[in-house]
């Protein structure tokens, strides 16, 4: 896909209230009016049609048979009401030695931790707690869509910087050019979705020293930084002069297969996670007690466990690659997360979001469109790509590869 005339930065600044909290992904009705997000309507198209659906990224496997166990024997044993706001101690005792164990880092369980609703909820948090009206936050784009949501609601600017293809990285001159005086929080998503790209330690060190140079605080999505194929995940907070600027923020959905537990945490300096704190307990104030410690069991499973996760999910990209790449599609391989993304045009098509409405009738089988992850003039450059989701069973990809093979054949 070709990057030529590609701007330096895209500023959008939305200011009617019901507008703020529209993203990317949000499908715009002709009178004004919000109408259903792509996931919605892909996942419709795919019961109608019965397509095996590869758009919403979650998995039809649960996760560990022991942590499910957990789950159960703490329900039954009545951890069943309230949690305290800022999570039960043994999971905010897990999350800080589960980052002494892989990262080497340290946070204090009592006041550098907190447990939230899914990483959703942590990321809404902080961006409420650090950024008001006029401040400026800074994404690469295509950027998760609920990003542009929150930071529509905290009333703040989104500013972004490309990632280019094929390998998604940004052009460093035009990251640097998205910082500006009015830039209060950096947001990076590391391991990247929708790219599946993993930043090296030496762009992520450049970020950190631009934060500074702003005096802005990174806070950093890393909910999948436990799948990666034969990249290092390298957290922020670990680099130099990151510390104490960076809030750390995952989740148990991605990396145990349970994402309808919606179990997050985020860890940083403590004056930071105060403020985030604050601004969490007029949010959920707390949930899935009993889910909190199944995963406070599921954080100290053996290294084996870990590394299983990514052999299996690296085969099963493989599985839907082969069949993409049968497709005439050029496939770009990612290095982490569980998404795979695609230009259309070797096929002659430039207008994705098309090609996902009619993809179900044409193979069986959903995708989403990566236009619907950006801002107008991003969603431009990414017109003719698409993204697939492989954490599905190896039979589900084996069968949506053969179908997508056809693709050629059926346009």
């Amino acid at each position: 896909m070709a990057e030529s005339n590609i701007p330096s930065t895209v500023t959008t600044t939305v200011p009617a209230p019901w507008q703020r909290a529209a993203s990317g992904a949000n499908l715009l009705a002709a009178n004004g009016t919000l109408g259903v997000t792509i996931f919605e309507e892909m996942t419709t198209l795919a019961v109608r049609t019965g397509a095996i659906n590869l758009g919403q990224g979650f998995p039809d496997e649960d996760g560990p048979a022991e942590i499910k166990a957990a789950a159960q024997a703490a329900i039954a044993s009545g951890a069943n009401q309230y949690a305290p706001g800022k999570g039960i101690l043994p999971l905010r005792e897990a999350v800080s030695a589960h980052q002494q164990r892989f990262y080497g880092l340290t946070p204090d369980p009592e006041t550098e931790v907190i447990i939230t609703t899914g990483a959703t909820e942590a990321i809404a948090a902080s961006l409420m707690a650090l950024v008001e009206a006029g401040d400026e936050v800074l994404t690469f784009e295509p950027f998760y869509d609920s990003y542009g949501a929150i930071i529509g609601l905290a009333g703040a600017t989104h500013v972004t910087a490309p990632l280019l293809a094929p390998d998604f990285m940004p052009d460093m001159a035009a990251l640097e050019a998205a910082f500006s005086s009015r830039t209060k929080v950096v947001l990076i998503n590391n391991p990247h979705n929708p790219t599946g790209a993993v930043f090296p330690r030496e762009m992520l060190q450049r970020v950190v020293e631009l934060a500074a140079r702003h005096d802005a605080v990174i806070v950093t999505d890393e909910v999948y930084e436990h799948l990666t194929f034969g990249a290092q995940h390298i957290p922020v907070a670990t680099l130099p002069g990151a510390a104490g600027r960076t809030v750390t923020i995952s989740s148990a959905g991605k990396t145990f297969s349970f994402t309808g537990w919606k179990i997050g945490w985020l860890s940083g300096p403590e004056h930071l996670v105060a403020a985030i704190r604050t601004v969490k307990q007029f949010l959920s104030y707390s949930s899935g007690t009993p889910f909190q410690s199944a995963i406070a069991v599921g954080l100290g499973l053996p290294d084996d466990f870990y590394a299983g996760i990514a052999a299996t999910l690296r085969h099963k990209r493989d599985i839907l690659s082969d069949g993409l790449k049968a497709a005439g599609l050029d496939v770009f391989t990612p290095q982490g997360t569980y998404f795979v993304n695609v230009d259309t045009a070797p096929l002659g098509i430039s207008d994705s979001v098309d090609l996902a409405r009619r993809l179900p009738e044409l193979v069986g089988v959903a995708a989403i469109p990566v236009p619907v992850f950006c801002h107008p003039e991003g969603a431009e450059r990414t017109r003719s790509l698409l993204r697939f989701a492989f954490c599905k069973k190896t039979e589900v990809l084996e069968e949506a590869a053969a179908r997508l093979a056809t693709l050629r054949d059926r346009l």
